[in-house]
């Protein structure tokens, strides 16, 4: 069984992101370490990228500000190395193609394997042309987490067969950011899934508040939250893990009710 399945195991589960370098890397290691204690079933590492297409403003400002603080891949995977010391809870990776292509597909899921990384998002990834990275991650053990959007139509059924690991609803069109709220029809989305697959779905793209998770782990198996997380990144730097860890707290609360 993928070791991703395990953070739905107990229910509803909370899914944080965080984008790594941001302010630095001690300040992630830090952050990444009270969300696991604060009740994080799964947590999203960002590898940081300069052209993120998915995002919105927040989480692209992440991104530079841990570029410009030389934030590469391979730092990425010896912090990950690091966390794997004492945090257990299912790591996955949210990045671009091009990362992975530029390192090597094969040496990237290999190095995936040997840190701890159980599974991996890339939104510009089209279902159709995974191949390339879907063999090599095969290979290794390495979970791609499927994407399905409000615009996946017809394509839902064929994507949730395939799924690995989770299935990440995006729970609205455009970038990731925070939304006053979410009218999307959900729950018709997350009935061709269940009609599919067994794999669990999780909700992300706008969450940011108790009631906005709650209301989404209600349709489906869990709430990913990005935005709100870099938010507190932005506004206390490196004292942010002590402020993220009482968020993680009062979100997972509210998600499983």
């Amino acid at each position: 069984m993928s070791n991703i399945r395990k953070a739905f195991e107990n229910g509803k589960a909370f899914i944080p992101f965080i984008t790594c370098g941001d302010p630095d890397l001690e300040t992630t290691a830090a952050a990444v370490r009270a969300m696991a204690e604060n009740g994080a079933d799964l947590i999203e590492l960002g590898i940081p990228f300069s052209d993120p297409t998915a995002e919105g403003p927040v989480i692209q400002g992440a991104n530079i500000r841990a570029l410009k603080g030389n934030v590469t891949t391979d730092k990425v995977f010896a912090l990950v190395e690091e966390l794997r010391k004492d945090v257990s809870v299912p790591m996955v990776f949210m990045t671009y193609a091009n990362v992975v292509y530029s390192y090597g597909a094969d040496r990237f899921m290999q190095r995936c394997a040997e840190t701890g990384i159980d599974g991996i998002i890339l939104p510009d990834l089209p279902f159709e042309e995974k191949e390339e990275f879907s063999e090599p991650a095969k290979k290794y053990g390495i979970d791609i987490i499927s994407l399905i959007a409000p615009t996946s139509a017809d394509r839902i059924a064929m994507i949730a067969k395939e799924a690995q690991g989770f299935i990440y609803v995006v729970s609205s069109l455009g970038v990731t950011g925070i939304r006053s709220e979410i009218s999307t029809d959900l729950s018709e989305i997350v009935k061709v899934i269940r009609e599919n697959t067994d794999i669990p779905c999780a909700v992300g793209f706008g969450i940011s508040t108790p009631e906005q998770a709650k209301s989404m782990a209600a349709v489906s198996d869990g709430a990913i939250v990005g935005s709100a997380i870099i938010r507190l990144l932005e506004k206390h730097g490196k004292s942010a893990p002590e402020f993220i860890g009482d968020y993680v707290r009062e979100m997972k609360e509210a998600v499983i009710g």
